[in-house]
């Protein structure tokens, strides 16, 4: 026991888990494993991990798939989600900020917000296939996921004609600011994937708990207008500017989260799933840091 604890202790903790829960996902973190396995390793009762397993499957953290391990019924084989595996420290700003930094040496700052730029621009031309000819609503559906693949808890809330994209999280938080510049990009990248007008009302920057935009879609045949129902996706920004903060959190509803089987479309994020990524509601309160 004390070997295996030695190996969990290598691993650094979760984001926002502690307990037995961060213990399981540090083994899920090494491997994929079985409940029974799991509970071998940590010497828990198998009922206690299978409550833990339900909690976090409902959180969005971990999955499983059927495995065929020898003769007899397929097993259970957990292992973490995207979201789960976002819980670990990673170290992705620090090493781009070494790079931007060489970069502003060699070449000078213009070059570095450059590099920052052309991001967006290669990722907008990535998505142009999804969004040419797409509704409103799956236009927002498809920028939000695209957020959470890089790495921004976001949410999309939309009404006929407008809405609002939050980022409750910035994934390049440090690298905004010092090229601030970077944020005023990613607006730009908004405006060209929904085919809207954005402004931006809070600011993680400018002290606000969350990045809120307002977005409003212009009229034409080829664009029909998006329905009433809230439409987003987990996950994670820092833009430029100054803003008074603003209620982040404002009319979110919570939906089941992505990792659920029962076959619905979960499309939507919502606050139950952003505390399972260590945000919590009280966080979202508009205040300045």
């Amino acid at each position: 026991m004390e070997a295996r604890a030695g190996r969990r202790n290598a691993f650094p903790s979760p984001v926002g888990q502690k307990g037995m829960r961060a213990e399981i996902l540090i083994e899920l973190k090494r491997a994929r494993c079985s409940a029974r396995e799991l509970a071998e390793r940590l010497s828990l009762s198998l009922n206690a991990v299978r409550h833990h397993l339900k909690e976090l499957e409902a959180d969005g953290l971990v999955e499983y798939e059927r495995e065929q391990r020898g003769v007899g019924a397929p097993a259970h084989a957990y292992h973490l989600t995207l979201r789960g595996e976002h819980l670990f420290p990673r170290r992705y700003e620090e090493t781009l900020l070494h790079l931007l930094d060489r970069v502003v040496e060699r070449e000078g700052r213009e070059a570095a917000i450059e590099m920052l730029e052309t991001r967006y621009r290669e990722l907008a031309a990535r998505l142009r296939p999804e969004l040419e000819g797409a509704a409103e609503s799956e236009r927002a559906r498809i920028v939000t996921q695209a957020l959470v693949d890089e790495g921004y808890m976001a949410e999309w809330r939309g009404s006929r004609g407008d809405g609002q994209l939050t980022e409750h999280n910035c994934a390049i938080h440090s690298v905004a600011e010092r090229f601030p510049e970077v944020c005023a990009a990613e607006a730009r990248f908004f405006e060209e994937t929904l085919g809207a007008t954005v402004e931006r009302r809070a600011h993680i920057l400018g002290g606000c708990t969350a990045c809120e935009y307002v977005v409003r879609f212009a009229r034409d045949a080829s664009h029909p207008a998006a329905g009433d129902a809230p439409v987003g996706l987990a996950v994670r920004g820092a833009r430029d500017g100054r803003t008074t903060p603003r209620d982040a959190h404002a009319g979110t509803r919570q939906i089941a989260p992505a990792g659920d089987r029962d076959g619905d479309d979960h499309s939507d994020y919502g606050a139950g799933d952003a505390q399972a990524d260590g945000w919590q509601p009280s966080a979202l309160t508009g205040e300045t840091r």
